[in-house]
């Protein structure tokens, strides 16, 4: 059974704060800065920051670092009823897995316009053929996010 679906805009910048705060562990290392962490009853389960280039793993997106936390946290492939946040609209890759883990809702802060799929380059999350719906809100602190971002490429490029 399906739970109430009940929106609070405080909780929503709150959890967004974390996801930032772990953007910026991920960029500390290097990587591009984007955070998320998976809410289930208003408790983080789930932790990530975009790790591929110190992981070696392609898929290691903030998102999917945090569901596979989230889904090993409460001994569940499937999340249903959680909400994930995350600093960046999320890729194709990692919105087949947000339909595959079932959660309920995908929080973002920044639009991706070149291969963000929630809004920015289609709405994947509405197609016809997908089992699963997810509900989508984005542009949550969308300017601190976006400027997270901004800074950390302005660096590198500064730095070539």
């Amino acid at each position: 059974m399906r739970r109430p679906l009940i929106v609070d805009r405080s909780q929503d910048q709150h959890f967004m704060r974390e996801a930032l705060a772990l953007a910026a562990e991920g960029a500390a290392l290097g990587e591009v800065p984007v955070g998320a962490v998976l809410v289930q009853d208003g408790v983080i389960v789930g932790r990530g920051f975009n790790c591929p280039i110190s992981t070696h793993d392609p898929s290691a997106h903030a998102e999917m670092v945090a569901i596979r936390a989230a889904a090993q946290a409460v001994d569940n492939y499937r999340l249903p009823g959680s909400t994930l946040y995350v600093t960046l609209e999320p890729c194709s890759m990692c919105a087949g897995l947000i339909v595959h883990a079932r959660l309920q809702r995908v929080v973002f802060g920044a639009s991706e316009p070149k291969a963000g799929v929630a809004l920015s380059r289609g709405e994947f999350f509405n197609q016809a053929f997908l089992n699963h719906r997810v509900l989508v809100e984005g542009g949550v602190l969308a300017e601190e996010c976006g400027a997270v971002l901004s800074a950390f490429f302005k660096a590198r490029r500064e730095q070539r």
